[in-house]
């Protein structure tokens, strides 16, 4: 029987273009998803015929909507919630190191995880009904690394208010803040995203990663910090009780929103 694909790739002159492939699931994050999107970005850095890569999501409706909230909810003791952090710790570092120009082409939602790493690309393309933000508190998850990366886009104030209201931001507000560059048609996300991709990949490659990796030293004792502290308020969140009745209830919602 065929392996699933969570990653899908294709070329296009130079560009690949990474797809996430559970639309069924708004292209929520599962470990084996993210070890496949780490292990494409490793192997394109890698290969010189890719000058840049497109993110994207398959579907209509999201990017990413975040965290797979299912497998959240399988972490059953302290040692599975500090276990999983670590992975996720290896995820955003796989994205981060990756030295060629990365362009997100938002086809939709982009929600928690999934709105972080839209903010680790280089450029963000969306359309006008994008919907974006930060809304893990609502599932009972101490939203940490994700406030670090806004306050590192937006600033701190702005990152706090948006962190304790977990509220989305529609496109427009988005492009006021600079998390999108530029709003086009839907149908023309991924064609508009290909394109700045390869102006960004026209550029000396040895400039590029090391300008991109100025940024990552200049950022990377912040997220190791944001990391240390998400891991021990995850734990205090599993401990109180509060993450595990957060996606209960995202859970139960979500079960109730399937049979109406």
């Amino acid at each position: 029987m065929k392996e699933p694909i969570f990653v899908s790739r294709e070329r296009e002159e130079g560009i690949l273009v990474l797809t996430l492939q559970r639309p069924e699931k708004l292209n929520a994050w599962h470990k084996p998803m993210r070890d496949e999107l780490a292990a494409a970005l490793r192997s394109a850095g890698d290969d010189r015929s890719v000058a840049a890569v497109v993110l994207t999501g398959s579907g209509d409706r999201a990017f990413c909507a975040g965290a797979d909230i299912g497998e959240l909810a399988e972490r059953g003791t302290e040692a599975e919630v500090r276990a999983g952090l670590r992975t996720w710790r290896d995820f955003y570092a796989a994205i981060r190191e990756f030295e060629k120009p990365l362009v997100a082409g938002l086809n939709g939602l982009a929600a928690g995880s999934g709105f972080q790493v839209a903010m680790l690309a280089d450029m963000r393309i969306g359309y006008p009904e994008v919907r974006m933000g930060q809304v893990e508190i609502k599932s009972g998850i101490p939203s940490i690394t994700g406030s670090l990366i806004m306050a590192q886009r937006l600033g701190t104030a702005r990152a706090r208010e948006m962190a304790l209201s977990a509220r989305m931001i529609d496109a427009e507000e988005a492009v006021s803040l600079g998390l999108l560059d530029k709003i086009v048609a839907q149908p023309l996300v991924r064609a508009e995203a290909v394109a700045a991709a390869r102006a960004l990949g026209s550029f000396s490659p040895t400039a590029t990663a090391l300008t991109k990796r100025w940024f990552r030293q200049h950022e990377q004792a912040a997220l190791d910090a944001a990391f240390d502290f998400a891991e021990a308020a995850q734990v205090a969140a599993f401990r109180d009780g509060d993450m595990a009745e957060g996606t209960r209830q995202f859970m139960a919602r979500k079960k109730e929103s399937r049979h109406k």
